[in-house]
């Protein structure tokens, strides 16, 4: 077992994992992600999403993606990790938890100032997981989001 950057052979197995945790979130029918875009966004021109996948015997059972972002208050990036999952075969084998650790590794080589993602209210196994890692729910803030019509509307009120 091994966890190392995605090459673009990784794509289709990615966008399959991709689709896996959303129908674990509830949410299949939600996912639009393509392996075109994937592609693009990993390996295109300008890049601004990485990732790092977890195999094991030859096979990507696991994934990360993430992305930069950036702290006002620290002066210098971080990163947001938008989806991490293992299957459920391989969960418990410390796959997750080499994913979680590699991107760490990678802020502080970087000089990174943090690691951050969300996680559902429900996902008790997971908040578990992350907790056993050290790291500290963010209580007092609340995540909101701009997408679709809602997104598309503001947009179009102008000054």
């Amino acid at each position: 077992m091994t966890v190392r950057p995605i090459r673009p052979g990784d794509v289709p197995a990615v966008v399959a994992l991709v689709r896996e945790l959303a129908d674990y979130e509830k949410a299949l029918h939600e996912v639009q992600l393509t392996e075109d875009q994937l592609t693009e966004r990993l390996f295109g021109g300008s890049p601004a999403l990485f990732g790092h996948v977890a195999v094991a015997d030859d096979e990507v059972v696991g994934m990360a993606l993430w992305f930069l972002n950036f702290s006002t208050w620290r002066g210098t990036h971080g990163i947001y990790l938008e989806d991490l999952y293992v299957q459920p075969q391989h969960r418990g084998t410390g796959l997750g938890k080499e994913l979680l650790r590699t991107l760490a590794e990678v802020c502080v080589e970087r000089g990174y100032a943090r690691l951050e993602w969300s996680v559902l209210d429900w996902n008790t196994p997971s908040i578990e997981f992350y907790r056993a890692a050290g790291a500290v729910p963010m209580d007092e803030w609340t995540v909101f989001r701009l997408t679709d019509d809602a997104l598309a509307t503001f947009a179009a009120r102008g000054a």
